[in-house]
Order: structure tokens, then sequence, then C-alpha cells
């Protein structure tokens, strides 16, 4: 969520050229070269109408409804609750979890040195005076209510959206050299994190990097509070 605080990471086409004969097109040459003609064509339009690549990562068909097994134990604790929350939310499971895994790594009382809270590291001012900030459905409510608004201005490209829910939706609209070196590593290791995840893989060296470098006491922490073994 946007906070000034210290994050858990603190991240030709050319055209054909013809080659100039000299005297005249024998009644020979009009089959071959109609065929190379149609065939540069075609090449032609082929080429202007593939998609150029971009650094995109578009949302996985809504027929996903768990969470992948590479992430770490303390959010597979919340897998059900993961799963009724982001259908509640219409948003991929996978990056639910990613930012639980991120922000908590599922611990329900976790706090930062500026104040965010829980699960999804809520500020609180986005809590109502009647809500219990620690209180797993309501955090949960309030942090993805902002992941959804950082998904819609970023025009459905996760990538966006994990950035805007870090640094603040308005960041979004400046030129990404400007976002926050904290940004940054978010996305660093958010954007595979979640690649791996929606590809549906056994085993993500992003999550292993991420919690070897990042992680690892915040996981203890979570793994102690809920009891695992």
């Amino acid at each position: 969520m946007p906070r000034a605080r210290t994050s858990q990471i603190d991240r030709q086409t050319a055209a054909p050229q013809q080659e100039q004969g000299s005297g005249c097109f024998s009644g020979f040459m009009l089959v071959p070269l109609s065929v190379i003609f149609i065939s540069t064509l075609l090449a032609a339009l082929a080429m202007k109408t593939t998609p150029i690549p971009s650094s995109r990562v578009d949302l996985p068909p809504s027929t996903s409804t768990g969470i992948a097994l590479i992430f770490t134990p303390e959010i597979q604790y919340w897998a059900e609750d993961i799963a009724q929350w982001a259908a509640a939310s219409q948003l991929d499971p996978n990056l639910v979890a990613t930012i639980m895994q991120i922000e908590s790594c599922g611990d329900p009382r976790a706090i930062s040195s500026a104040g965010a809270m829980g699960l999804f590291q809520v500020m609180p001012f986005h809590f109502a005076a009647s809500d219990s900030p620690y209180d797993p459905d309501t955090n949960a409510a309030r942090g993805l209510a902002y992941l959804v608004r950082s998904l819609q201005a970023g025009g459905g490209d996760a990538r966006l959206a994990l950035a805007g829910y870090n640094g603040g939706i308005g960041i979004l609209s400046r030129a990404e050299w400007t976002w926050p070196a904290q940004t940054k590593r978010y996305i660093q290791y958010g954007v595979p994190i979640y690649q791996d995840a929606r590809n549906g893989l056994p085993h993500s060296e992003a999550v292993t990097e991420w919690h070897e470098t990042y992680g690892a006491s915040l996981c203890r922490q979570a793994h102690n509070r809920l009891g695992l073994p």
C-alpha cells in the first residue's frame, strides 16, 4: 500500500528492395515474380501486425481459483482464505498471494516501522474507525480494494499493479526511472514470483531469492505466530 515506510524489500521493418533488371520481362518470369511479390507482401503485412513485445504482465484467465505451490508454508496456511478474498475482489489468487508473500509472509500481526498493519500491510488511513485492522478479513478487504484500484489504474498490467500497491497509484503516471528504489525492488521480486505462480511451477527461484535476501526473519516470525510445525 502507498506508505512512507521501509518495505520488507527496501525494491524495421525495412521495405523489401526490388532488384532493377535490364530489358523486358519474358513470359516465363511472370509466374515466379508474382509468387515472390505475393510472398513479400504477406511477409510485410505479418511484420506490420505482429505485436511488439512489452514488459506487461497480464492477468491469467479468471478460471484460476487456487494458489501455486511456490509460496512458502506460511502463505499456504492462508490458501483457502486467499481464494475466497480473491474471488470476492475478482482478482487472481496468485497475485493476492504474491502481495501477501512480500508484505507479511502471512503474519496477521505484522507491523512496519511506519505503521502499516497486518497480512497486506495496510496503512491506518485506509481503515474505518470501526475496523479491526489486524482482523484477516478486514485487512484483506482494505488491502485488496487498493490492489483493485491499482490494477485498474495500470490498465490490467499486474506489474504496474504491484508498483502502485507499493509506491502509491500516483507513481503510475510518472516515468519509471523516477520511481522509488523500494518500488523498483518490489517489482524486481514480485513480478517473477507472480509469473512463476501463474505458470504453475512447483518451485520458484524468485521466492527463494526473496526469502534469502529479505524474508527469512519475516517468515520465521509468521511461522511462529501461526504455530506451524
